[in-house]
């Protein structure tokens, strides 16, 4: 048996990890006696933590609203910025720490007193972010929606939401969620339909007022190796994502420091560099290249080139410019003479051309 310190501490990991733990699943965890666990919890009380107990046969534990913060001890203000930065890494801005993101934000959310998860709602109401991380066309992700998705999988209880299919058909769903996955910029609620009667991956951008009926429920089997895969075969079987690849005349350090988070980077030479991305839109690889601020050759997708050729005739519209191959206002079209020129061969004002009838004389 671990000692007294240790054991505490590993009760209050263990309670901030679960939303409810039963009393003697809780006290086998920790290899005690279900009396030593009532006085571990005790001592957590005793040191300001608020464990709630729930008495009976199926009786247990769960920590609280309103516990400070362990193992650090911050102020308010600290626990504020703290929520507001892990809300800003969820949406994608840091490569590789949305979901992990996700999952200490679900954390922190639990624990918090009232006052200060309004404080919180207020800041992220009032900000407008300056990331322009996701793809185009993209509907930000609520961080709140992401919060309550989170908790219910880790609770293993049961999700109501509304979804929009891609067609726009709206439905009413109710799931077993079992993990959040974050791909490609989009993030991804997979779980077991109950009115389906089937595995389901969900965008949670599509979803609409997500909350938990308290229904708990026992995870089943994944029929894939894990989360993220079954996310990918999903999105196989409905649509192939591009795969670009492009040869840019720029360095790899400064194409990496640029837009090194969305895509891979190799180089080729010290002036040059390879770029490979996978995107669901051509219009986010036209817009992380033109970030670059250098030119490139496209190696694939072909599809990819009358994209680039269709944005560059825009911004030269915007600039008042012809676009490539479009005559300036008022300008003659390639081949035709200038305004008061005659093209060579034709005849002069009033001079008939070889062969043609004089007035009168056409034929009908």
């Amino acid at each position: 048996m671990a000692n007294t310190s240790t054991r505490t501490l590993r009760l209050l990991s263990l309670l901030q990890t679960h939303r409810y733990w039963p009393g003697t699943e809780l006290a086998e965890r920790l290899g005690v006696s279900v009396r030593t666990l009532r006085r571990d919890v005790d001592r957590l009380r005793e040191l300001g933590y608020p464990v709630e107990a729930q008495r009976g046969v199926d009786g247990g534990y769960q920590l609280a609203a309103g516990a400070a913060l362990p193992p650090l001890v911050i102020d308010d203000d600290e626990a504020v910025a703290l929520a507001v930065g892990l809300q800003a890494a969820a949406e994608g801005a840091v490569a590789g720490l949305a979901e992990s993101s996700v999952r200490v934000l679900a954390k922190v959310v639990q624990v918090m007193p009232a006052r200060l998860r309004h404080r919180v709602e207020a800041l992220r109401t009032m900000t407008v972010p300056a990331g322009w991380g996701a793809a185009a066309g993209q509907a930000g992700v609520d961080p709140g929606a992401l919060t309550v998705v989170a908790l219910a999988c880790r609770d293993a209880e049961q999700l109501r939401f509304g979804y929009r299919a891609a067609d726009g058909r709206r439905t009413e769903r109710q799931v077993e969620p079992y993990r959040l996955v974050c791909l490609d910029r989009r993030w991804y609620l997979v779980a077991y339909d109950l009115g389906r009667h089937d595995w389901r991956s969900f965008r949670v951008d599509r979803l609409t007022g997500p909350q938990g009926t308290g229904a708990r429920f026992r995870p089943r089997g994944l029929p894939a190796a894990d989360a993220a895969e079954f996310v990918r075969a999903s999105r196989r079987f409905h649509a192939q994502p591009h795969r670009i690849e492009v040869l840019a005349d720029t360095p790899a350090a400064t194409a990496h420091r640029l837009i090194g988070h969305w895509c891979t980077v190799e180089e080729v030479d010290a002036g040059r560099c390879r770029i490979r991305m996978t995107a669901d839109s051509l219009d986010w690889a036209c817009m992380a290249l033109g970030v670059l601020g250098a030119d490139f050759r496209v190696l694939q997708p072909p599809a990819l080139l009358p994209h680039l050729r269709d944005w560059a005739d825009r911004f030269h519209r915007a600039t008042g410019e012809p676009a490539v191959g479009e005559p300036a206002a008022g300008a003659p079209a390639a081949g035709e003479p200038a305004a008061g020129e005659r093209a060579a061969g034709a005849p002069a004002a009033g001079e008939r051309a070889a062969g043609e009838p004089a007035p009168g004389q056409r034929g009908e």
